[in-house]
């Protein structure tokens, strides 16, 4: 056995850092337009902030939908034909921002770009820009989230292919780092190409990362039996579960699947629902408007190390804290005999509490004008969500038969979508009618945007004790889905 060791490859763990270089591409990709927004594109295209709440909610509906499909596809075409593919397609889309300035001149009319920028604010030519331009960074948005659907389903089939089960959770939170690493690379290399080339190269330079990606992808990855790279220990180290595997799949085609109508019917189906449409779009929220805010509020746009430091800052300690998401149920079941879904509905119920951090970013940050309050206490809330999110994902397992989890997974990712899109858009009309109204508009004591950001915190702060006692109202103890 220790001869087998040492002779088998380990070409699988090669695979594994491909795919976490795709999710961290994944999420600069999607973060160069809030990171470029309040700087650069705002005042050239002449947005309102209205106008960014209706890009970032189409985005948010459209990937919710284009999630529903991608796993679907990738299967159909095959894992590396599937993956370059996706990877193609949103790199491609997020390329195409940088002509948009280009484009918004040419069909409104204008001599040049510069000429665009000029135009006086409130004009109708003014209109006519941020018109045209809105449509397409829409455009773009959508080809970015149709190709950035397929990064997930597309890794973890990879996983499924090269890892036996024991390994395949390490592998993924491997490749799922990549999301964070993401997060924190953004505010460090986004802004300053932005301010050294232009936005445009911003998303030229980020987006052609994808393509570099797919030169790597087509030459390292085949099908295991069919990889040079793989030898023969290694395939039996890959292939040690299928006996077992066969077995499974033998009873999962005895168990009855529900259909997508019929999970509607049940409880446990609107209990997930809940959770998702109430708590995805707080996430979705921070990471489309956190550089704004600070830029706004305390004069820190993302160009400038105190900007750089402050979302770098909020994303590391969602990354740290979230790590422990995963322990806390597993610490009740193990240590005080809970019920799994028990102990994770209580570890979910002490994470719905993170959140409330959020209320309090306003206030301190405003009063002791100071922005490191806010960038800590939001950065507990995002740890909060992420923590909250793995967590309501294991319920479907707890209380759906196995045949079943997939048509539920989807549901809820439209529900989250739908629910990420009201408040994208809620909050982009939001700042733009409190920056109009300005003292005029008043809550709890703040006046014009800081008032339509305090409203925007106060629900992130309370929607997930509001959900969770949505979900324990509709599901008070345990009770999985009987066919």
């Amino acid at each position: 056995m220790s001869t087998t060791k040492k002779l088998m490859t380990n070409w699988r763990w090669w695979l594994c850092s491909l795919l976490f270089v795709a999710t961290t591409v994944n999420y600069l990709d999607r973060q160069v337009l809030s990171l470029t927004y309040e700087e650069f594109i705002k005042p050239e295209f002449h947005w309102t902030d209205a106008n960014y709440g209706t890009i970032t909610s189409f985005f948010s509906i459209f990937y919710a939908i284009a999630c529903l499909f991608a796993g679907k596809f990738v299967d159909w075409m095959g894992t590396k034909k599937g993956y370059l593919i996706a990877i193609g397609v949103w790199s491609g889309g997020a390329c195409l921002h940088a002509a948009c300035g280009w484009a918004t001149a040419h069909l409104t009319g204008m001599d040049s770009v510069s000429a665009m920028r000029a135009v006086e604010i409130g004009s109708n030519a003014a209109l006519a820009v941020s018109t045209t331009s809105v449509w397409l960074f829409l455009l773009c948005r959508g080809i970015l989230a149709l190709g950035e659907a397929g990064n997930f389903p597309a890794a973890i089939k990879v996983t499924a292919e090269y890892f036996p089960k024991k390994d395949r959770a390490f592998a993924t939170s491997i490749f799922n780092a990549g999301a964070s690493v993401g997060a924190l690379a953004a505010p460090l290399c986004i802004p300053p190409l932005a301010k050294a080339f232009g936005w445009e190269w911003a998303f030229i330079i980020i987006g052609g990362l994808g393509f570099i990606w797919m030169f790597f992808w087509a030459f390292m990855y085949d099908k295991p039996e069919e990889s040079k790279h793989v030898n023969e220990a290694e395939m039996e180290y890959i292939h040690q579960d299928d006996a077992a595997e066969a077995a499974e799949k033998a009873a999962l085609a005895q168990e009855k699947s529900i259909p997508m109508l019929q999970c509607f019917k049940y409880k446990q189906t609107w209990a997930f629902i809940t959770g998702k449409f109430f708590t995805d779009g707080v996430w979705w929220f921070f990471l489309f408007w956190a550089p704004s805010y600070f830029s706004n509020q305390f004069h820190a746009p993302a160009t400038s190390g105190l900007g750089q430091g402050l979302i770098f800052t909020l994303y590391a300690i969602v990354t740290v804290i979230s790590i422990f998401g995963g322990y806390l149920p597993k610490l009740f079941v193990e240590k005080k005999g809970m019920h799994p879904y028990s102990g994770r509905m209580l570890a979910m119920l002490i994470f719905a509490f993170f959140p409330i951090a959020a209320l309090f970013a306003q206030p301190l940050g405003i009063s002791l004008n100071n922005p490191w309050w806010p960038a800590i206490l939001i950065g507990l809330a995002g740890a909060g969500h992420q923590a909250w999110s793995a967590n309501l994902f294991s319920t479907i397992g707890d209380m759906f038969p196995k045949s079943t989890i997939a048509t539920i997974t989807g549901i809820g990712a439209m529900a989250g979508g739908i629910g990420s899109m009201i408040i994208q858009k809620v909050a982009g009309e939001l700042f733009t009618y409190a920056e109009n109204a300005g003292s005029a508009f008043t809550f709890m004591g703040f006046e014009g945007k800081p008032a339509g950001y305090f409203i925007m915190f106060c629900f992130c702060g309370l929607a997930y004790l509001i959900a969770w006692s949505i979900m324990k109202s509709l599901v008070p103890k345990y009770k999985p889905v009987e066919v």
